[in-house]
């Protein structure tokens, strides 16, 4: 059962890793040099596509199965495992306060902003105090950075587990 938590964690850790870390890499590098109408119309349509069953099962189904791995390493044979499986947790998770801080509330108000007919970006018809460009860029960047890291944790996890590690 350990084993099986631990590559479920990994395989959905590593989705979501992978949608993030395209997300940060093409994205925000290819709406660099848009203009601020050009950008808020296509983060309010990727915004709504990206909300599907599939990313949910690896948002989610990341959180939970490493979750469940941290909790089936806690007993003392497991214990070789447990540092990288809470490594993974706690980056995991930091990845989604990211989210849930950032990330969503300008998703929110961008969406509101096209509800409103508001033209822009960043709040524009909102009132909102949102991140400039630049910023949230960042903030997506460090989101890719903490799933990354928590899909390395895992890796290193599972070779802990095989007994591949040093000894």
């Amino acid at each position: 059962m350990r084993v099986f938590a631990l590559v479920v964690a990994t395989v959905t850790t590593g989705l979501t890793a992978a949608l993030f870390y395209a997300y940060a890499c093409s994205a925000t590098a290819g709406l660099s040099t848009a203009d601020n109408l050009m950008v808020a119309q296509v983060m309010q349509r990727l915004n709504v596509a990206v909300l599907n069953g599939w990313f949910l099962l690896g948002f989610v189904g990341a959180l939970v199965s490493t979750t469940a791995a941290v909790a089936l390493h806690l007993p003392s044979d497991g214990h070789r495992v447990l540092p990288a499986a809470v490594g993974a947790l706690v980056c995991y998770t930091g990845s989604l306060v990211v989210t849930r801080v950032v990330n969503l509330p300008l998703n929110q108000a961008l969406a509101e902003a096209g509800r409103s007919g508001a033209l822009g970006y960043a709040g524009v018809g909102t009132g909102d105090r949102l991140p400039s460009r630049r910023a949230q860029s960042q903030w997506i960047a460090a989101r890719a950075l903490l799933s990354t890291a928590a899909l390395g944790f895992l890796c290193w996890a599972l070779v802990m587990h095989c007994n591949l590690g040093p000894r």
